[in-house]
């Protein structure tokens, strides 16, 4: 009989025991679950915000840009996961979306997995070569250093075909998709295969039949660029210069004047800046610059290419302030556009 009570007793025990245990490993089984799925992503009163891990960055850095940015809401919790799933032997640079509520498990899978979002690169009329690189530097992850090095670098460009002065003609303004984590070469190669790309056996022999190099192109389209905001007129602008090419004429464009002066605010031309040396200035030297004057527009350079044949030789800015231009086919009628035009200006008190 006491053998019998013993014998329950330990039974009760033994299932008390399972019973605790089954408990304990619930909880613990809820408490492992909680760190892995539930939400640990606050980004307050965002739905989504980007996070950027640089090239060459480890776990702790990663870590570290987290906790900076404070969207973790506990923090130990995304350190277990991530460890537990070997996130720290598989960082990966980039730009990452998260989104508000994501768990541990979707953002390490995230990051681990280095699905990146690819950025939406933007550049087009720039005038210089610094301040290009500055642009394509806030954009993607590459620094504005290197890229104008490559931008000045002769060996660099002479395999390419270009030199300091024209390494901007390698370069055509749209709108590009890269990883944020691309560097200066991987950005330059792309704008290599972009220019091949788009100077085809078809505009090649366009130029040669206008006895212009592929550089020279750019460069005219430059001016062009610079001359009128009004794609319906930039053929017709094209040919004057081309006109004026032909015939030996110094091109006297008014924007080359103020890329060689660096002063690109001057509303006013005047004698003074005309006198200035450099070989940028069409007033003082014949033919075209040495290099472009700015990355002209895609309508710009194939308005070059499909230049407008006429007799014009001369072109001012319209007195009504139009922003289209009045062409004349003679000096003499030239003068008189350009006095009303000038009559226009100092109606306005624009005398710089």
């Amino acid at each position: 009989m006491c053998s019998s009570k013993k014998k329950k007793s330990i039974l009760k025990y033994v299932i008390l025991t399972f019973i605790v245990l089954c408990l304990i490993a619930g909880y613990k089984g809820y408490e492992l679950y909680k760190n892995i799925q539930d939400p640990n992503v606050t980004l307050k009163n965002k739905k989504s915000e980007f996070i950027y891990i640089p090239t060459g960055s480890y776990y702790r850095d990663v870590v570290s840009i987290l906790k900076d940015r404070k969207i973790l809401i506990n923090e130990p919790s995304f350190e277990w996961v991530a460890e537990k799933k070997k996130y720290p032997e598989n960082v990966k640079a980039g730009k990452y979306k998260v989104t508000h509520n994501m768990s541990n498990n979707q953002l390490v899978n995230l990051l681990r997995s280095g699905r990146q979002t690819p950025v939406k690169l933007v550049f087009n009329k720039v005038r210089t070569k610094d301040k290009f690189a500055g642009i394509i530097a806030n954009q993607i992850e590459a620094d504005a250093s290197e890229i104008l090095d490559l931008l000045s670098n002769e060996a660099y460009l002479n395999k390419l075909g270009k030199r300091s002065e024209t390494a901007l003609c390698l370069l055509l303004p749209n709108t590009y998709e890269f990883f944020w984590n691309t560097n200066a070469h991987i950005f330059m190669s792309r704008m290599v295969k972009e220019h091949n790309r788009f100077w085809n056996d078809k505009r090649l022999k366009t130029a040669d039949k206008l006895g212009l190099s592929e550089d020279e192109v750019y460069i005219l389209a430059s001016i062009v660029e610079e001359e009128t905001t009004k794609n319906d007129e930039k053929k017709r602008l094209a040919g004057v210069y081309y006109n004026r090419l032909k015939k030996r004429m110094r091109l006297q464009a008014d924007p080359t004047v103020k890329y060689a002066l660096g002063d690109f605010n001057i509303k006013r031309v005047l004698n003074k800046h005309l006198s200035y040396d450099s070989p940028y200035n069409t007033y003082k030297y014949y033919g075209l610059p040495p290099g472009p004057i700015c990355i002209p527009s895609l309508s710009s350079i194939d308005a070059v290419l499909n230049l407008e044949k006429h007799n014009y030789l001369y072109f001012c800015a319209k007195y009504d302030f139009s922003g289209y231009h009045a062409f004349a086919k003679t000096l003499r009628q030239h003068n008189v556009n350009a006095e009303k035009y000038r009559r226009a200006l100092n109606k306005k008190r624009i005398y710089k």
